[in-house]
This record gives structure tokens, C-alpha cells and sequence, in this order.
């Protein structure tokens, strides 16, 4: 698809000239009919389309011309020109509906003007085609208020009207109360209408009934050219899509079903000339299964239940009983076999029509007409209604339609070729969004848990398909077959495959009960490793258990020619090379002896002793091993005959098995464990803020918030609009901790009534009264942790903002609370306390910490294991344990291990406290002994000193009976000034100190007596963690394991949760099996519930991120951009109105650079330390601007380049970073300090390779902290970043504003952003974002003389030196770097710090190979090597 370029923009094009002479103007514009009229005629004449419509977008046509300028007495070509605009915004993924906000009046007249437009005959299809796909973007976005309101009447209970009779619509009623309601209503609305509001409403009613019919005349448009087929089959294909969107979703379904089913649609689609005999039907039929799929779905339409299998075959049956209650009433003797027949015999089509066969067309049409069924359509209508016809109907009515369950039951997970090669994942993999797509797609609201879960896994499972299927072609690309008489040669190398010969099959395992598929098949692989190197073939060798590998059979595509009618054919798996593919999981990997190896063994030894083989123990997949040997059998081969491959992948890549078979179970599953106060809020039903915790009825009276809270100013500045009562019996300030209790109850408050006549610009009813909450504050006296200094908590020091501790308040208390964490504003920290909180408040509750990536959940382990929480209660699963900083290991092996080790020191302290104390005996021999020592010896002593010190008023200190113990404790212990009341408070801490000690041994012992590792390890898991830590994709792939373990938790914290897919963001919420986690000590007997609050079920889920930064990374734009697989629960929520707290106080960047990226915060605000710290008060030492945006020309009469498809690479900016950023480690900048960012993987390489011939091994620069690109930066900062945005024929992809925002906010102190001014200059969206960046000079300024760090201030002005250019900056880096070198050799200067090698690093930087290390002195090549 050809783009325009800046060329294009400023150039000759008629569309070009238009925008500068009527709208890319100072002045404002005036649109004129024949203006129009010409944009209209431009695109019309328009070759290569979308080229024009993408012109006029990048031109603001839409935003400066087209929409200012709409009235109602627009012309036609003015409203359609606005359709297609915004139809191309939405496929460039750019804000649509926020533009027509402003002039509500005047949307609704353009909405409805585009519904009337979208039924005139007088219109083409093809542009009658845009307008449905206008349609579709509206109803996929009835998160917009302005939309929605225009969307609603379409779909409403009036469109009932158009039943086919009174009798059927009052049968329909009769079943409905809420229907009953709506109907009542919408009469009474339509009474009371003036003329010119009935005429709309009549109009409302019979809009979709009207488009249904013309889209089945289209169907059965037989007259016409094949131009004319065409162009009615994409039609028809947009039509079905808006029919899939309408059923996927229950307000727009809920009658719209009804009608639906009215029409007889399914049937009549299937019975279409267009269905049956046209070319390219495959599309049209995959839409009508997936319409079916929505049409039939187990939900009752008016209340949104999901039907159980028993209530889905209740009703199937109530319809066959119906069918013989008629038959017997009309035809006894006729029908009366039918009418005896069992349901399973009727519920076949076959059968079914069988029987009706004896009766003549006027009879079944009867029948038909006594079911209520439709018989009849308009005069006018090309519905052919013959016997066929009403066949179908009648048996799509009463036969069994699969369950959705069923369907994913009988789903195949493993891949074949003929799986991976689906004609719609095909259709997938070229997806262009000229036409639509058979797959779900994830809204904004789902049907069911169930129904989001098959779309979930029919989106994974495809993605995964496609990412398989690509790799597959990748490699054998690279191997180069090539036949070679009859043998297949491979001329290539890859090394993620190795040529085998046939697999042996070494053993099967019969079919389990029940099943028909062999119970497991197992084949076993050699592996030729003697001429790999001894890294490549480690990685064979560290293939472990689980792991997927691929088996194919190889065969060059010239080989496999069958002729079919004189023609060759092949299928699309033989074109690429590909005769057969089965998948395959690792069992163990065997050495020359039938050994298995052992992953830590030692591999170096065998460097020099290459060994020659290893092989694979595989399980096969076991149903396509049963299908191949039923076509060996048959005499058509053996396709284990024909393998000659094994393929694998990295295990990033290759984790997509597991997680499948997560989804699937949850699929299948009757029993999924979401809390009832989330349930409707995650569908996207209801009052969205019905699942925070200010509406439950579990809210929690007070909290104890400890040192949340620093000191009474902290508290009083944090509570800014509620009354805060300080207790009546304290001072009217005192000091933490405090307890907050909420005096007015709001979770009693009735929620706002929805008026019954509500108007349509008020669609949520009045707004409720503010209620101003009071809070009355109280404190206590903490009890003395123990005499030792380890045994004092550790405090929080950070003064939280108020918007931190509105955060940390409702994530304290039970249900859902949403945070939205702007860059820099403390969203680890907020996480963190959360934690601290609930684990001090609700000491027998367990935490589930999720993030999306290693590195984020191991920023805010590190942060929770700086608090106040015990360390035996963390734990760390998944491979990002070993990422984390210090000595202690929280993974389970490490965990176990330090609870054996704290044992042990804990029982040596068990035996000196025997010994001080006189008790003979071997007591510190095992947590055992020491248990027994407690009972017997430690109990009763201080109870004995207890009733002394009480009951005699004793002396504390000298009666207290473990003195010689705690004689290592800073003495004295008692100090002899100190009041009676504070020794016993000493004495109780010396209690704790001791009861601690016993009471953490009394837990060690479980794992004294368990003897297996894993035993141990599982019981951490399930009884000793508290706090359990692993990413999102960890959680998805062990979710079955860990479930059935009995493991049980009660919050969720999901750390970057709008990075999260959705998938992957439900499955935290599901990890428990309830049944299973059934503990007796904690069940609903023994436990005191809070009314309102779910024995065993999760209590808090709190999700924090940043909707506004990047969302999930979806590769392929078809799950991407149509089935919006990259949605994050995070967004949804935020779109559907959950209400969310915005943290507001940032304190990473400089306030001026902060500035640069407040246009996407509006309100946020710097932290005063911004204003005030030396870093941030100081300029960047040799550079004139803290930020500036340097306009990069063409190097070497070059821009942007492209060697391969999406790998775009710029060398001048390339260039002018690394000279950039040479010259700041000139100036003494620390290298590890600075960041180059760019915003695509191809110019991430070229800037490494420039680094890598320039930098690295020379100890005047080194490496940067970091290279990468922006998407794998977020999360992360650096003081210092250099952002190249490559693109100078177009913006691109970062059009899309969020990964702007992550680029303009990583840098603290310094932004230096190299970029063709002229292409972002001229883009609307861009020109905002950058508008600070581009008001100062586009050329660099430097300033001599100083150096790293500068005196100079930030606002001070300074006289700089221009840099015109990269060959300018490059020349001006070699004459310091030859000045440096001279005076270094003279002895009169001093090297830069050295780099330090930095712990962060892209994904595939890891595929470099290794280099030596820094030179010991300086040479001459130092010098040669700074700029080329």
C-alpha cells in the first residue's frame, strides 16, 4: 500500500494544493460546495487507494476543513468524506470520536444523515461499503458517550416492530418481564413524540430491518457482472461483521437476536446463490460460522445469564416437544411417527426432515407458520422461499447446534501442517483491512466469562499458529533445500534446526477410559552434533522437559507437482517447502550411552572432546500419530517415514502450549473462581463502580495505615477535603502510627436512581449528591520488637503525595481499585505499601504480586524487601529470580534453603537459651526438641514471672528470668533510670524476641520432615509464602499445576498492568481451586467473615499502569488492529468508567522536561525536590539546552532507508547520536548514565554497529547504559537519553501517541531528540506532542568549556557554538578527542569514569558475539575510531 511522504505533503498533488490554499492557513477556513466537490472528485479518481484518503488525513482535512465546516446543509460528498476520513483514522489507530466532542448537535445530525446515506440504493456498494465499515467502528466504541447515544436507538426494543407477527412478538414478551418494560416504554415514547419525533423513531425501528433485507437481496443477486459479484461480496462481508459485533455484545444483542432469528438470516444466507456458487466464498463462510457461533450462544438475551449445558438442552428440547405438539395437532396420522420419535433421532437434520418429507409445500408452510417461524418476506424481496428454504428453517430452528465447549474440546492445541495452513489463518497472515476477518474479536464488553474465554483462546491459539508458522518458513528459508535425485539436500545453515532421519516410535500407551486418542506415543531422535559449535549445541542440549520441538518433513516445492485437470496444484504447507509437521514435547535429552544429561553439569570439559550425538526423547503428538498410522494403514504412506528435521525455538518464543492449555481449561471449566462483586464489572455491565470498595459492603471501618503516614502535617495535608477528628482521648496532634476509621459510611448510601424519562443527553440519570466523608484518627503504642537492633521494623521515609495515599487507601481495602501511574510518579512505592499494608492488617492473607516483565517485578521485590515484611514469607517463581540484586534467593530452592539455615542458627540459640536458664538437655537438636522445650521450659517460666510482676508489683529487671541470654543485647538491658513501665515494656520485647525465635522454628518443621525437595518446595508455596511473586506469562503457564496444589490466595497486585493482555491479566484472578484450598483452620466455621466478603475468594484486586503508555505488543496487525488481541483489562476498564485514582506529583524529570510530556497529564504536577536538588537545579555541562529537538538532514544524500521489509534505518542519525553521545563522555559524562533509545529494532542494530567500531573497547567512551528501542524501554530511566525517531518520508508508527509518551519521558536531566523536523512539524498529532521540543533551534549548541557536572544553572544564559550538521559535530568530537589524547600522554589530563557494563540490554543483543575487553593504554586507533 503506497503512503504519502513529506513530498507528497508539500508537493503538486491536487489534495496538497487544496489544503494549502483553503485550510493550511492563518486564517479560518471557509468551505465552499465546489472545495467538496474537488476533494471528492480526488479521491474518486484515485489508482492506488487508500493513497489519497491518507493524504487528506495527514493534511488535518478532517480536523481543520471538513468537521468545523459541517452544517446540515452539507452536501452528501461532504458527509461521506467525513465517514472515510474517519474510518482511515481509525486504521491508523488515531484518536476518532474525542474530535467530534465539541458539537454533540451537530454529530447526531451527520450520525444519522450517515444511517440514511447507508440504505440509499442511489449509492454505490463500494462506498455504501465504507459507510457499514463506519458503522462498525461506531458500535465497537460505545465507550463514547456522543456514540453511544446515537447507537442505542438502532438496536432498541422497537426494532420488534418489524417481527413478522403480533403473535410471535407477544409469544416473545410473554417470556420477558424486561422486555415486557421496554416495550411499554418505547410505546409511550413514541406517543408521546411530536410529528417530526415519531418520523425519527419510525425510522430507528426499521434501519437495521431494512439494511438486513437489502443485505440479502445482495446475496441473491444472481443478474450482473463479476465486477458486480465482487463488489456485493465484500459488502456482504462487511454487513456479517456488523452482524457478529451486534450479537457479541449484550446491550446492542439483546434484541437484535430476536430479529434476527425473525429473518430466518443463517438460513437464507446458506441457501444464497452468492454462499454457494461464488469464487471467493471461503470468507463468507467462515462469517457465517462465526455469526452462528454468536447467534446460538447458551445466554438468555435479556439478562444476560449464561445457560449451563442441562438449561441449553431444556430448551432444545422444549422445541422439539413444541414441533410434535403442533404435528400432532395439525397432521396426527401424517406426522405420527414423528410425533412418537425421541428427541435424540429428531434433534439429527436428517431425520428430522425424513420425517416432514410426507407433508406438501402448503402443509409445511403451515407447520413452519404454527412454530412461529417467518413465511413470508416483502414483495419485493429476492429471498427465493421454496421447499429448500423452509427446510433449513425449520431445521435450524430444532436441530443441536454445538456448544461452544465443545467445539474447544475437540480444538487440537498440538499443530500439523495442515492446521498451521488454514485457509483463514492464511487469510490472517495477509490481512490488510480491505476486508474483514473471520476470527472474535475483544470488545468492550463481553457476553460471558465463558464467552471471553473462547474468544481468548481462539485468538491465542491463532496468534500462536501464525508466529509457528512463521518461524517454520524462517528456517527452512535459511536451510536452502534443494532435491537431489530423489533425496532432499540441505545447502543451508540454521541454528534452530538439525537434519534427522526417521523418528522411532519406542513406545505407545493405549487410550485412556473414556477416550478414543492413544493415551501417549513416544519416539526417539538422533541428533548429529559433531560439527556444532559448543554454545549452539549447549542450547540443543539445554532443551528441557516440556519443551515443544517440530518435526517435519522437508521436501523442495519443485518435487511435489500432482496435475488436477491439466493444472499443477499445491497446498499452501508444499509451496513453502513443507510435506508434513509434527509437533513434539521433549521427554529428556540422552547422551551416546542413552544417558540423561544433566543441565549443571559442567560443559566445558568437552570443548576439545566434541561428543557426536545426542538424542531426544520425544512424546508425539498422540491423535495426529493415530491419524498417520490410519493413513499408513490405507496404503497412503507413513509420514514418520518422510521426517528429516527438527526444528526448535528459544524458549521466550516457544512458552505458548501452556498457556493454551491454561485457557482451555478455564474454558471447559463450570467452575471459574472470579469473586461475584467483579464479575459484572470485568463483562462491562451494571454500575462500573460497583466493585470499589466506597460500594461494598465488606469496606473495612478502620485501617491501620502504620508509617504510611510520617507525621499529623502529613496526615492533615494528605486528607485535603475530608474532616479529620483527631480522638478524644489523645492530643489534638500526636505522632504515627495512626489509625483512620471512616465516620461516615458511604457504602450505605443509595446509588443514583436512573431517571425513567431520562433524556438522551443525560443517559447515567442525575448526578448523586457529594457526601464529605469524615475521618476520625487514633494511634497506639507499638509493641517492643526485642532488645536487638535487627529486631526494630524498618520504616517508610517516602512522604507520599495525596493522591499516593488515596491510592494506598483503597488498595488497602477490599475490591477493585484501579491506579494510573503517569511516568515518574511512584507507582513501585505505592505497589509496595499497598503490600506492607495488607500483610501488617490482615496477617493471615496471601498476596499474588503480578507484573509483565522480570525486570518490573524484580523493581518491586526489591523495594517490598526493604520494608517491614519478614523475609520467610516472600517468594519468587519463574527464571527472573537470578535478575535480582543481593545474597538472599527468594526463588523455592532458595527459600527452603534459608528456612533450613535460619533453623539451624534458631536452634542454636534454642541450646543457649537452655543453657542460661539451667534446662539439661540436647534442646537445640531439631525444631522438634525445641517445641518441646518451649511447652515445658519457656511457657511456663514467663508465665510464672508474669503473675510475679503483677500480682507483687516486682521488680521487673531483677526477677526477669532470661538475663543471661540476652547478655550479647546492648546493655544494660534494664537501664537503671528507666521507669517500671518501661522495663516491663522491655521485658514484653524480650518475650516477642523469644517467642519469635520458637514460634518460626514450630514453622521450620514441616521441612525437617518432609523429605523430597519438591515436597518442600510445594509446601511453601501452598502454606508458608505469604507474598508470591512471578510475571503474567509465568502465571498463565503454571496456572493448572499450581491450582492443584491447593494453592490459595485472597489479593492481586498486577504491577504494569496495561502492558498485560487481557488473557493474560484474567488468569491471575482464576488460580485457585477453591474446593481444593479448602482449609479447615481458615474456613467460613473458624474464620470470621465480614459480611459481604467471600470465604476463600479474592478480596482485592488491584491493577496499576499507565493506559496512556504503551499497550501490549502484538506483532501482526490482524490480532492487533481487527481483534484487538493487544487490549489490556487495564484500558477496558478505564474506557468503561471503573473509577480509577490518577497519581499526580511527579518527581523523575526536571519540571521543564516533565512540561514536554504534561500536554498527555494535564494535571500533573512536580514534587518540590524537582525545583531544589543540585541535579535538577544544573545544566547539562557542555550543552547549551537541558532538551532540544536536532534536525538531522540527509547523510551521504541519504534519509531513511529500508534493506528489508519494516527494518528501517537512518545512518545520518545513527551517526550524529553516537558523536553525540562520544562527546558527552568527552566532557566526563559516566557512560551508564546515558541512554540511545530509537523507535525501530532495524536502527537499534545500525547504532549498535556504529558504537561497536567507534566506542567499545576504547576507554574514552565505552558503551552507552543502554541501546534500544523505545517499546523495550518502559518502564525504565536514565538521566541522560538520545531518542532517534529515524522516519524522514513519513511519521509512522509513532503516530500513536502512546509510545511518544514513553520516549519524551525516560529522560531525568537531559532529552536530546534527532529527528527531520519538516515530516513531524507538519503531522497534527505530532505537532502538539513535540510543540515544546520544536520552539527551540533544531541545531545542537554546544558549549566550551566546561565539564561534567557544570556549576552553571539550567535557566542561565550561555553563549553556544551551532552544530550544522552530523559531519560538523563528528569533526568538532575528533578535534577533543586528539586534544584529549595529547593532553593525556603529556600527563595533563584524566580519563573519563570507565562504562560500566550495564545489567540492561535488549533481547537480541544477546546474539552478539563476544569481543575483548577495554585497552589497558591509549594509541593512535583511539583517535582514528571516533567519527568515520
Amino acid at each position: 500500500m503506497s503512503r504519502p511522504t513529506v513530498a507528497d505533503l508539500t508537493g503538486d498533488h491536487v489534495i496538497a494544493q487544496l489544503a494549502r490554499k483553503h485550510w493550511l492557513t492563518k486564517s479560518s477556513p471557509k468551505v465552499l460546495p465546489e472545495t467538496v466537490k474537488e476533494l471528492w472528485e480526488a479521491v474518486e479518481a484515485d489508482t492506488t487507494p487508500p493513497f489519497a484518503l491518507l493524504l487528506l488525513e495527514q493534511l488535518q482535512t478532517l480536523e481543520r476543513f471538513l468537521w468545523p465546516g459541517y452544517g446540515q446543509e452539507s452536501s452528501n460528498q461532504h458527509v461521506l468524506l467525513l465517514a472515510l476520513l474517519v474510518n482511515v483514522k481509525r486504521t491508523e489507530q488515531l484518536p476518532v470520536w474525542s474530535l467530534f466532542a465539541e458539537r454533540p448537535d451537530h454529530f447526531s445530525t451527520f450520525y444519522r444523515r450517515i444511517t440514511h446515506l447507508s440504505l440509499d440504493q442511489s449509492l454505490s456498494t463500494p462506498i455504501r461499503t465504507q459507510l457499514l465499515v463506519f458503522l462498525v467502528g461506531a458500535f465497537q466504541s460505545l465507550d463514547s458517550g456522543i456514540v453511544r447515544r446515537e447507537c442505542a436507538p438502532l438496536v432498541s426494543v422497537g426494532i420488534w416492530h418489524h417481527l413478522h407477527s403480533e403473535r410471535s412478538r407477544e409469544h416473545i414478551l410473554a417470556n420477558s418481564v424486561q422486555g415486557q418494560k421496554a416495550w411499554r416504554a418505547a410505546g409511550k415514547k413514541y406517543e408521546n413524540a411530536d410529528a417530526s419525533g415519531q418520523a425519527r423513531l419510525r425510522f430507528e425501528r426499521s434501519w437495521l430491518y431494512t439494511l438486513a433485507l437489502d443485505f440479502l437481496d445482495k446475496l441473491y443477486d444472481v443478474d450482473g457482472a463479476a465486477e458486480r459479484r465482487q463488489e456485493n461480496m465484500l459488502y456482504c462481508e462487511r454487513f456479517m461483521e456488523l452482524l457478529c459485533d451486534l450479537e457479541s455484545q449484550l446491550p446492542t444483542r439483546r434484541y437484535v437476536n430476536t430479529l434476527l432469528r425473525d429473518l430466518n438470516i443463517l438460513s437464507a444466507i446458506k441457501l444464497s446463490p452468492l454462499y454457494q456458487d461464488a469464487d471467493d466464498i471461503a470468507l463468507l463462510r467462515d462469517m457465517t460460522q462465526l455469526l452462528q457461533h454468536y447467534m446460538y450462544f447458551p445466554i438468555d438475551d435479556q439478562t444476560g445469564k449464561e445457560l449451563s449445558q442441562q438449561e441449553y438442552e431444556d430448551a432444545h428440547n422444549a422445541r422439539i416437544a413444541r414441533l410434535q405438539n403442533v404435528a400432532l395437532k395439525l397432521h396426527p396420522e401424517t406426522l405420527k411417527i414423528l410425533v412418537l420419535a425421541n428427541y435424540g433421532s429428531l434433534s439429527q437434520k436428517g431425520e428430522l426432515l425424513g420425517h416432514l418429507q410426507a407433508l406438501n409445500e402448503e402443509q409445511f408452510v403451515e407447520l413452519c407458520g404454527e412454530l412461529l417461524l417467518r413465511t413470508s418476506y416483502p414483495e419485493k424481496s429476492l429471498v427465493l422461499q421454496d421447499r429448500q428454504f423452509f427446510n433449513e428453517v425449520l431445521a435450524s430452528l430444532i436441530e443441536q447446534h454445538a456448544l461452544y465447549t465443545e467445539t474447544v474440546r475437540s480444538t487440537a492445541i498440538l499443530p500439523t501442517e495442515n492446521t498451521l495452513y488454514e485457509l483463514s489463518s492464511l487469510r490472517a497472515g495477509g490481512y490488510d483491512g480491505s476486508r474483514p476477518l473471520a476470527i472474535p474479536k475483544l470488545n468492550l464488553q463481553y457476553l460471558t466469562l465463558g464467552d471471553f474465554l473462547w474468544r481468548s483462546f481462539t485468538l491465542y491459539r491463532s496468534e500462536a499458529f501464525f508466529e509457528i508458522r512463521k518461524h517454520v518458513q524462517d528456517v527452512i528459508k535459511k536451510l536452502q533445500p534443494r532435491l537431489q535425485g530423489t533425496n532432499t539436500r540441505l545447502e543451508g545453515l540454521s541454528k534452530m534446526a538439525i537434519p534427522i532421519g526417521k523418528p522411532a516410535v519406542t513406545q505407545t500407551q493405549p487410550a485412556k477410559v473414556g477416550e478414543d486418542v492413544l493415551g501417549e506415543v513416544q519416539v526417539e531422535v538422533s541428533l548429529d552434533v559433531s560439527r556444532l559449535q559448543p554454545g549452539l549445541r549447549r542450547e540443543w542440549e539445554g532443551l528441557r522437559p516440556d519443551d515443544v520441538v517440530y518435526l517435519i518433513a522437508v521436501q523442495p516445492t519443485e518435487t511435489e507437482k500432482r496435475l488436477t485437470n491439466g493444472t499443477s496444484f499445491q497446498s499452501p504447507a508444499e509451496k513453502a517447502g513443507i510435506k508434513a509437521l509434527r509437533c513434539a514435547e521433549v521427554v529428556s535429552v540422552l547422551d551416546e550411552q542413552g544417558r540423561i544429561l544433566r543441565h549443571d553439569r559442567n560443559s566445558r570439559n568437552d570443548d576439545f572432546d566434541r561428543p557426536r550425538q545426542r538424542r531426544l526423547l520425544l512424546r508425539l503428538d498422540a491423535t495426529a500419530y493415530q491419524l498417520d498410522k490410519e493413513r499408513a494403514e490405507a496404503g497412503k504412506g507413513d509420514v514418520l517415514d518422510s521426517i528429516n528435521l527438527v526444528v526448535r525455538r528459544t524458549a521466550r518464543e516457544n512458552n505458548w502450549k501452556p498457556i493454551l492449555e491454561s485457557i482451555k481449561q478455564l474454558t471447559l471449566s463450570n467452575d471459574r473462581p472470579v469473586p461475584a462483586w467483579l464479575r459484572d464489572v470485568f463483562l462491562g455491565y451494571g454500575d462500573p463502580s460497583s466493585a470499589s470498595y466506597k460500594r461494598l459492603p465488606s469496606r473495612l471501618k478502620s485501617v491501620d495505615y502504620r508509617d504510611t503516614l510520617l507525621d499529623w502535617q502529613h496526615l492533615i495535608e494528605t486528607m485535603s477535603g475530608k474532616t479529620v477528628e483527631p480522638d478524644p482521648g489523645a492530643d489534638a496532634s500526636f505522632p504515627p502510627p495512626y489509625v483512620l476509621e471512616a465516620v461516615t459510611d458511604q457504602s450505605q448510601a443509595p446509588p443514583p436512581r436512573t431517571s425513567k424519562k431520562r433524556r438522551r443527553d443525560q443517559p447515567d440519570g442525575p448526578e448523586p449528591a457529594q457526601v464529605i466523608e469524615s475521618v476520625r484518627v487514633s494511634t497506639y503504642t507499638p509493641p517492643n520488637p526485642g532488645p536487638y537492633p535487627t529486631d526494630a521494623p524498618k520504616l517508610n521515609t517516602v512522604r507520599f503525595t495525596p493522591s499516593q495515599v488515596d491510592a494506598i487507601t483503597s488498595g488497602t481495602q477490599p475490591g477493585l481499585t484501579v491506579i494510573v501511574g503517569p511516568p515518574g510518579t511512584g507507582k513501585t512505592d505505592v505497589a509496595t505499601q499497598i503490600i506492607s499494608n495488607i500483610y501488617h492488617n490482615h496477617p493471615q492473607q496471601r498476596t499474588l504480586l503480578i507484573a509483565h516483565s522480570n525486570q518490573a517485578l524484580n523493581q518491586l521485590f526489591q523495594k517490598i524487601v526493604a520494608l517491614d515484611i519478614d523475609e520467610r514469607h516472600l517468594l519468587r517463581l519463574g527464571h527472573g529470580e537470578e535478575e535480582l540484586s543481593g545474597d538472599v534467593s527468594f526463588s523455592k530452592a532458595g527459600r527452603v534453603d534459608s528456612f533450613l539455615e535460619r533453623g539451624s542458627e534458631y536452634l542454636a540459640d534454642v541450646q543457649r537459651l537452655a543453657a542460661s536458664i539451667g534446662a539439661p538437655g540436647a534442646h537445640g537438636n531439631s525444631c522438634e526438641t525445641a517445641e518441646y522445650f518451649d511447652q515445658v521450659y519457656i511457657r511456663p517460666r514467663f508465665k510464672q514471672y508474669w503473675n510475679e510482676v503483677n500480682a507483687t508489683q516486682a521488680d521487673p529487671a531483677s526477677t526477669f528470668p532470661f538475663l543471661p541470654f540476652f547478655a550479647d543485647a546492648p546493655q544494660p538491658l534494664f537501664p537503671p533510670n528507666a521507669s517500671r513501665d518501661q522495663h516491663l515494656d522491655i521485658a514484653r520485647g524480650c518475650e516477642t524476641h523469644i517467642r519469635k525465635v520458637l514460634d518460626e522454628l514450630a514453622e521450620i518443621r514441616p521441612f525437617e520432615l518432609l523429605r523430597h525437595q519438591r515436597d518442600k518446595s510445594n509446601y511453601l508455596l501452598v502454606k508458608e509464602a505469604r507474598i508470591i511473586a512471578m510475571t503474567s506469562t509465568h502465571a498463565a503457564m503454571r496456572r493448572r499445576e499450581i491450582a492443584n496444589l491447593g494453592f490459595r490466595y485472597d489479593n492481586v497486585v498486577m504491577e504494569e498492568s496495561a502492558q498485560v493482555t487481557e488473557t493474560e491479566s484474567f488468569v491471575p484472578f482464576v488460580m485457585q481451586d477453591l474446593a481444593r484450598s479448602a482449609d479447615p483452620t481458615t474456613s467460613s466455621k473458624n474464620k470470621k467473615e465480614k459480611p459481604g466478603e467471600e470465604a476463600g475468594g479474592l478480596q482485592r484486586i488491584i491493577l496499576i499502569g499507565d493506559h496512556l503508555q504503551n499497550s501490549p505488543i502484538i506483532p501482526h496487525a490482524a490480532f492487533r488492529t481487527y481483534a484487538h488481541l493487544d487490549q489490556s483489562l487495564f484500558l477496558r476498564l478505564i474506557r468503561l468508567g471503573v473509577p480509577s485514582i490518577t497519581l499526580s506529583a511527579q518527581g523523575r524529570s526536571r519540571p521543564s522536561l516533565a512540561e514536554l510530556y504534561r500536554w498527555r497529564y494535564p494535571s500533573l504536577t512536580n514534587l518540590p525536590f524537582t525545583s531544589s536538588n543540585p541535579e535538577f537545579v544544573c545544566a547539562n555541562a557542555g550543552l547549551k539546552y537541558e532538551y532540544q529537538f536536532i534536525d538531522v538532514p540527509d547523510y551521504k544524500g541519504q534519509g531513511e532507508t529500508e534493506p528489508s521489509p519494516h527494518f528501517f534505518q537512518n545512518l545520518g542519525e545513527a551517526e550524529y547520536a553516537v558523536a553525540l553521545f562520544q562527546f558527552m563522555r568527552l566532557l566526563g559524562y559516566p557512560a551508564e548514565r546515558i541512554s540511545i533509545l530509537t523507535a525501530y529494532a532495524g536502527q537499534r542494530a545500525l547504532v549498535r554497529d556504529v558504537l561497536l567500531h567507534r566506542c567499545k573497547g576504547n576507554r574514552l567512551f565505552g558503551m552507552p547504559g543502554w541501546v534500544g528501542t523505545v517499546d523495550k524501554y518502559q518502564g525504565m530511566e536514565n538521566d541522560y537519553v538520545i531518542l532517534s525517531l529515524v522516519r524522514t518520508k513519513g511519521v509512522g508508527y509513532l503516530r500513536d501517541l502512546r509510545r511518544l509518551t514513553v520516549a519524551l519521558s525516560r529522560a531525568r536531566l537531559g532529552l536530546y531528540v534527532l529527528g527531520r523536523r519538516e515530516v513531524f512539524e507538519g503531522s497534527l498529532e505530532m505537532g502538539e506532542a513535540l510543540g515544546g521540543l520544536l520552539a527551540r533551534s533544531g541545531k545542537l549548541e554546544v558549549v566550551a568549556g566546561e565539564m561534567f557536572p557544570a556549576t552553571r544553572g539550567v535557566a542561565d544564559e550561555v553563549q553556544g557554538t551551532v552544530m550544522e550538521g552530523v559531519e560538523h559535530l563528528g569533526q568538532y568530537v575528533y578535534e577533543m578527542t586528539q586534544a584529549k589524547v595529547k593532553a593525556l600522554k603529556e600527563g595533563g589530563g584524566s580519563l573519563p569514569p570507565a562504562a560500566i557494563e550495564s545489567a540492561h540490554h535488549d533481547d537480541q543483543d544477546e546474539e552478539e558475539e563476544e569481543e575483548e575487553g577495554g585497552m589497558d593504554r591509549l594509541d593512535e586507533a583511539d583517535q582514528e575510531d571516533v567519527v568515520g
